[in-house]
């Protein structure tokens, strides 16, 4: 916990959603500064649900980035032309273009995918902040990766144990930039920043000790030591498995929602809106640990 916590912050409830993963936070006022009982009851909240949702928060950037430093280190995206000026931490996330560029990364989250597993220590965690929401789609869906290994079948659990995955942040970069205008070509300095890795295919939570599979159809291109039709067939398997209807939560923003969500146990997905309505989010990412 890197920021100050306050000394005493005002009563606050936590609801589950009817859902596989996911509950509110209403009455914390994150434009305050948290006491140590609220934050240890947040982080608690978090680790059993996965996704919290804090409504009707307005706040500014730097108080996103000082509460989001209470749960660690922020990491600093690899695009940074879509950084919010002043605050490199916050990666603008919107598909508003203005003098013929684009304002910020408006196709993130266009592939299931856990944040940054690309890097050796991916994110513990994301939080993203309404800034301008459309009248119709914009939805975000999570995915959770506990229950997909949970009801793994037995054949398709013993395949995948004990195997590593390859992740890279270019895997689907080319199709990206195919599709929309928001993928710059990267520098070799950029390329150099985001070379693969291998992380095991199911991770223990350093936290709750609970595994989860942590494969996404993104990111990942390989399972290490697997033949090419096998490991192909196997991650489809895998993809498939994990975004079944009953382990899945669907995000419908509201104004002022700031939305939280542990990257180690979830996969997430972005369920697009139509290009003339105006998307705006601020991102800030929370760096995790080595995925074991």
């Amino acid at each position: 916990m890197n920021a100050i916590l306050s000394e005493v912050s005002a009563p606050f409830a936590i609801r589950p959603f009817d859902a596989p993963l996911g509950a509110e936070v209403l009455g914390l006022d994150l434009s305050q500064p948290v006491c140590n009982r609220a934050f240890l009851r947040v982080h608690d909240a978090h680790l059993k649900h996965h996704v919290l949702v804090f409504r009707d928060q307005h706040i500014t950037p730097q108080q996103q980035i000082d509460f989001s430093r209470l749960f660690g280190k922020l990491q600093i995206h690899v695009l940074r032309n879509f950084q919010l000026e002043g605050h490199p931490e916050v990666l603008v996330i919107s598909n508003i273009i203005e003098d013929g560029k684009p304002t910020g990364l408006g196709d993130a989250g266009h592939f299931w995918h856990s944040d940054l597993s690309y890097k050796e220590t991916p994110s513990l965690g994301s939080m993203l902040h309404a800034q301008e929401l459309p009248a119709e789609g914009g939805d975000t869906l999570f995915a959770n990766m506990h229950l997909a290994y949970d009801t793994l079948p037995s054949a398709l659990r013993s395949a995948i144990r004990g195997k590593y995955a390859e992740h890279s942040y270019l895997a689907q970069y080319a199709e990206l930039q195919r599709r929309s205008p928001f993928r710059p070509n990267l520098t070799q300095q950029q390329i150099d920043e985001v070379k693969p890795v291998t992380h095991p295919v199911v991770r223990t939570h350093p936290e709750t000790g609970r595994p989860a599979l942590f494969v996404s159809e993104h990111f990942t291109t390989k399972i290490v030591g697997v033949p090419a039709d096998e490991s192909r067939a196997l991650l489809d398997e895998l993809f498939a498995h994990s975004v079944r209807p009953e382990h899945i939560y669907r995000h419908q923003w509201q104004p002022g929602d700031l939305v939280f969500w542990d990257n180690r146990s979830l996969m997430h997905l972005a369920a697009g809106c139509p290009p003339d309505q105006r998307r705006k989010l601020y991102r800030t990412t929370i760096e995790g640990d080595v995925p074991f």
